[in-house]
């Protein structure tokens, strides 16, 4: 799905700003809203989460269906035009309906739709989008249908406990806030009616020489005509087929930390589109992954779409600020940490040349909890396809996404042989979507390793160690101990690991001479001990620590005021390891560390 842009034969409007908005309840809402506007409305700001722009539990723990209204007028002229409605994201799904009329649905909170509106056209017009915040064992990430939570009195006897009325609500498995609302830009564009419909850009080097596999799809007539422009605006190589290959002389390499992007312009008739990308290959050789033929080492993170009051709605200027800090550590990567991130921040990290490893929203598929279901339990299977091949789509031609995830934190363990009948057709459609077939990834737990069928299935291992924390808690020198002793086992198998998630929550400004659980002074000693095991082991090809900046989760005895195993505040101020990696980072280069 091309992103949309302005140019010479497409129009845009960006319909981001205030809207009005109705809470709504757990079973629907009102048919009536969606055909005349709110009497008495509330006012939220698109995009963002609706949970924490109003004061009350109301918003915050909301459970079910809101509604969203806009009104709309399209200017006569680019009525004559094919005129789309796209949405960034909506969490978790929406119904959007136009003039009363439902004109498409979405499951998903986290990847980008669109619908054609012409047919649906008035001189006046409202827009109103549903959206569905409920998460359960169909969605992904997965919510828990176990049961309700109760509300009384303090203090109740039996018999009024078991008179109480359950109050349904969200009950997630996975550690982070289930914000809700239209989180990404909504816009319309136009197009002519013989309109570009996708590109697919597949790079490869030959000698100093770029190659060019360009795939141009189009709906309708017309001549066709590609032209590829350097940074200099230099036009380098052209083509006339809506399938070839095209070389560029000398080419310039996009790399980590050193981006180079090559612009494809496409003509079709009256319309036009322009693809950035970068010449690079990525591939998977022994225990090393390599960049452009080098052995790269993933310097990062685990990262959340996530800040106050937004919540998990695009911040565009929060995203320059966190790429910025992570070029300040001198860091190279992060992982989509438990979603596909906006299509602004993967635009920017192919600019920045920041390397992502891009994840599916597959979080909380913990088969262990009933041995006796397992599988059976969840309905997430043709979505976790659809998500897999709607991610790609989205995001095949960004030079910084080098690997695909498509699962974090499974349980593999308890039914390893169905946990492999599960994933192994994911990880083989991943392979299956990608046009330049990167690496595919599943990110496992701290499990009985040595059950697990699925991680060494996949091209690359990722793990996620909570030794000195969840375990051996407070105990550095055992921790130690314990992940030297994992690590002899994963060296057997010959493959490349990397460490996707290792930290220990941090409370900013709690500081102890003698390093004690949640000061800054035991995050830091904590990660001396990790990496030491990590230097030790050529496999190893990188660390990405958990968490970039603290963020929101449900409220828990577990957590307070959210997750704090972040680098940095929610507000972005650095803790004290903070300055450990940013030294640390600096000793490590991008390329050949581990040879």
């Amino acid at each position: 799905m091309l992103y949309p842009e302005m140019n010479a034969s497409r129009a845009l409007i960006d319909l981001s700003g205030i809207w009005e908005f109705q809470l709504a309840q757990a079973e629907g809402f009102e048919e009536e809203w969606t055909k005349v506007p709110f009497e008495h409305p509330e006012h939220i700001a698109v995009p963002a989460s609706y949970n924490d722009q109003k004061e009350g539990t109301q918003f915050r723990d909301h459970y079910g269906w809101a509604v969203y209204q806009k009104k709309l007028e399209i200017p006569a002229m680019l009525k004559k035009e094919r005129v789309v409605l796209r949405f960034g994201s909506v969490t978790q799904a929406a119904r959007v309906y136009l003039n009363g009329t439902l004109i498409c649905t979405h499951k998903g909170g986290f990847l980008p739709f669109e619908v054609e509106i012409n047919p649906y056209l008035e001189e006046e017009n409202l827009l109103c989008v549903a959206v569905d915040n409920r998460v359960n064992y169909g969605t992904l990430p997965i919510g828990n249908e176990a049961g309700a939570a109760f509300f009384g009195s303090d203090l109740p006897d039996i018999e009024s406990v078991r008179n109480m009325k359950a109050r349904p609500q969200n009950l997630p498995n996975f550690d982070f806030f289930n914000y809700a609302g239209i989180h990404r830009p909504v816009k319309l564009y136009t197009t002519p009616w013989n309109y570009i419909k996708d590109i697919t850009i597949v790079p490869d080097i030959e000698g100093t020489d770029g190659i060019v596999q360009c795939q141009i799809d189009c709906e309708g007539t017309g001549d066709l005509h590609v032209e590829i422009y350097d940074e200099a605006g230099q036009k380098v190589c052209e083509g006339f087929e809506p399938e070839g290959t095209l070389r560029i002389p000398d080419a310039h390499l996009w790399e980590p930390g050193n981006a180079y992007l090559y612009q494809a312009c496409v003509t079709f008739g009256e319309d036009s589109y322009t693809q950035s990308f970068g010449i690079r290959t990525v591939r998977v050789e022994g225990t090393r992954f390599l960049i452009n033929n080098k052995p790269f080492y993933f310097k990062g993170f685990g990262k959340h779409e996530d800040s106050a009051v937004h919540g998990r709605g695009l911040d565009e200027a929060l995203n320059v600020k966190d790429l910025s800090l992570m070029n300040w550590l001198h860091a190279n990567s992060f992982r989509t940490s438990h979603y596909p991130y906006s299509e602004e921040m993967m635009n920017l990290c192919d600019r920045e040349g920041i390397v992502v490893i891009d994840e599916t929203p597959a979080v909380g598929l913990n088969f262990g909890w009933d041995d006796t279901e397992g599988f059976a339990k969840f309905r997430t299977k043709e979505h976790h396809e659809d998500v897999i091949r709607d991610m790609i789509a989205r995001d095949k031609n960004h030079p910084c996404v080098v690997m695909w995830s498509i699962a974090n934190e499974p349980d593999t363990e308890k039914q390893p042989q169905a946990s492999y009948d599960y994933f192994k057709p994911l990880y083989d459609l991943a392979h299956a979507c990608d046009p330049q077939d990167r690496p595919v990834t599943l990110v496992i737990c701290q499990n009985d390793y040595i059950r697990d069928l699925v991680a060494p299935a996949m091209d690359v291992i990722c793990f996620n160690r909570y030794y000195g924390w969840y375990v051996y808690g407070g105990n550095l020198e055992i921790s130690k101990e314990a992940f030297e002793y994992e690590m002899k086992y994963w060296a057997e198998l010959g493959k490349p690991a990397m460490i996707t998630e290792y930290g220990a929550d941090t409370v900013a400004g709690l500081h102890s001479a003698t390093p004690n659980m949640f000061t800054e002074e035991y995050q830091m000693e904590y990660y001396r001990a990790m990496n030491a095991v990590l230097d030790q082991c050529p496999f190893i090809i990188g660390e990405q620590m958990w968490n970039f900046a603290d963020f929101a989760t449900i409220q828990g005895v577990m957590r307070v005021d959210g997750n704090k195993k972040g680098l940095f505040t929610r507000d972005r101020r650095p803790k004290l390891a903070a300055h450990y990696f940013r030294q640390r980072w600096e000793e490590i280069p991008d390329f050949g560390y581990k040879k």
